[in-house]
């Protein structure tokens, strides 16, 4: 007979119970449910008392003819005295020869809030017979405050808050005349909203009806659209749904008609700020009246920050791009 084969040993790991073997759980993105409160909330009360410690800043500049109420509306913004009124110059000064910039800035507080506000404005522009290229002081000022930014920051020890004096915001005043833009205005808002967050305002507002007033406005969307002229909110940045209806409402607004005062009177027991005339009362905080509500919900209410983001990711971020590169080339 044959002996029988001789038996195969293997080597086989025990068996693992079903309920030990680990399960691979792919990662989920529902809400966690909590079993107690964690205190994950309180992280917005930390950002709100660092905030209110260090406060912050906004710098707006104001463009436009002389005598278009550029001061008095930027007073009505702040409410308080942030930007000087011309003084009344000697004769042969009262028309600068070239555009000057000049800046003040004060600390501004409200419930603990402290903000610094640089407010620069441009006496004399288009104020001359010529104005060709009357907007290159204003384009240098504001690559002047990136290069300044840029500096502090490509330092090897830099400090830990670089001191902001870019411009956030420009306010571009149109003067009233009701027919349509000139080529000034265009040439100007098609330049700078390359650099800054341009505003376009009706300046005067009260001057027209509401039929002119409604006309000008119409035109002047025409006229932005046909050059292609880019002016804040930008669509190209919209990138939340809601924000973009919210952009959408604005952008239908723009220009805005605004009228500034600096004196309050007296209006069915009320104090409101106001320009009185022979035939009542112009409330400049009344929607009813003029636009200027919406311009100070534009400028500091809800898009005060979406101006310093824009600011520092796309105006300054592409000026730094461009200059590094100036750098870098052989």
């Amino acid at each position: 007979g044959s002996s029988p084969e001789p038996e195969q040993h293997r080597m086989e790991p025990p068996a693992v119970p079903e309920e030990e073997l680990p399960v691979a759980t792919a990662p989920s993105t529902a809400g966690c449910q909590l079993f107690g409160y964690v205190g994950i909330e309180a992280v917005l009360e930390q950002m709100k008392v660092k905030t209110m410690k260090t406060g912050f800043e906004f710098n707006i500049m104001v463009v436009g003819q002389s005598g278009l109420g550029k001061s008095t509306m930027v007073n009505t913004l702040f409410k308080s005295q942030v930007s000087r009124k011309a003084s009344q110059p000697g004769r042969d000064e009262r028309i600068p020869r070239t555009v000057r910039l000049q800046s003040v800035t004060h600390v501004i507080e409200e419930n603990g809030v402290k903000m610094k506000l640089t407010v620069t404005d441009t006496p004399g522009f288009g104020d001359q017979i010529n104005n060709e290229n009357c907007w290159d002081p204003i384009i240098k000022y504001i690559n002047e405050q990136y290069e300044r930014y840029l500096r502090e920051e490509i330092l090897i020890t830099r400090k830990r808050k670089i001191p902001d004096t870019r411009v956030h915001g420009c306010v571009y005043f149109i003067p009233p005349t009701g027919h349509w833009l000139r080529p000034l205005d265009l040439e100007f808002m098609r330049r700078l909203g390359e650099i800054v967050n341009v505003v376009p305002v009706i300046a005067k507002a009260d001057t027209l009806t509401l039929e002119e007033r409604a006309a000008f406005k119409q035109r002047i969307q025409e006229d932005l659209r046909s050059h292609a002229v880019r002016v804040y909110p930008q669509e190209d940045f919209d990138q939340d749904p809601d924000d973009r209806a919210l952009n959408d409402g604005i952008r239908e607004k723009i220009p805005f008609a605004v009228v500034g005062a600096d004196q309050e009177h007296q209006v069915n027991g009320k104090r409101v700020l106001g320009r009185k005339t022979k035939w009542g009362i112009v409330e400049v905080e009344n929607p009813a009246h003029c636009e200027f509500p919406l311009l100070q919900d534009l400028l500091i209410r809800s898009h005060l920050q979406d101006l310093k983001d824009i600011t520092h990711n796309v105006h300054y971020e592409s000026y730094r791009v461009r200059r590094l590169n100036e750098s870098n080339r052989p």
